[in-house]
């Protein structure tokens, strides 16, 4: 055996295809499995142009301890989280509009026919969006889902319109954790396949 030939020019496997992320993906509010079943199709929010962004980034503190010049297993805690989810809506229906700027919608008094959105002061229960999926497919079909149990909209809305293209805003979700004592983990999910 020749020096070296353990080793391939690929890291191509028959399980290549099983893991390799392609295309957009859809968002989702409201996505729950119920007997094995995901509601794809009732949780669909918008379609989107430009694809998803999403990010899990753990925070990290480094024990300052004398005479140690490098960072030491055992040293680095663990002591937060961000995850977020940023997507370009091409719709911008009410609803959308909505999740960014934290509004009341009603009837317009003042412009017959129209339905009038106003900023409101305080956050209401309904704010929190509960089960914001993103679900993308693997190159052999598969789906990957990542799923925050509750998430807000920090970026506020933003557009800018120009001729002959479509006002495609760029909303960044944040996953925020439950009212509870142990706030201490994001509720972040991803689903993926097991393998065969």
């Amino acid at each position: 055996m020749a020096l070296g030939s353990e080793f391939k020019s690929s890291g191509i496997t028959a399980n290549t295809p099983k893991t390799i992320w392609l295309n957009a993906g859809t968002i989702h509010k409201g996505l729950v499995c119920t007997d094995g079943v995901w509601n794809a199709e009732e949780s669909l929010i918008c379609a989107t142009s430009g694809g998803s962004k999403l990010s899990i980034v753990p925070e990290f503190y480094d024990v300052p301890v004398d005479g140690a010049l490098v960072k030491v297993k055992g040293l680095t805690v663990k002591v937060g989280e961000t995850a977020t989810l940023e997507i370009n809506p091409i719709e911008l229906k009410p609803e959308i509009l909505n999740m960014a700027v934290i509004g009341d919608e009603k009837e317009s008094e003042t412009a017959t026919g129209y339905m009038e959105m106003t900023s409101r002061a305080v956050m209401n229960e309904g704010d929190y969006i509960e089960n914001l999926g993103y679900v993308g497919k693997t190159v052999d079909g598969k789906p990957i889902i990542i799923l925050f149990d509750y998430a807000i909209c920090t970026s506020g809305l933003e557009l800018e319109g120009k001729n002959k293209e479509a006002a495609v805003p760029k909303f960044t979700f944040e996953c925020i954790a439950d009212l509870t004592p142990e706030a201490d983990t994001l509720p972040w999910h991803i689903y993926y396949p097991k393998e065969a």
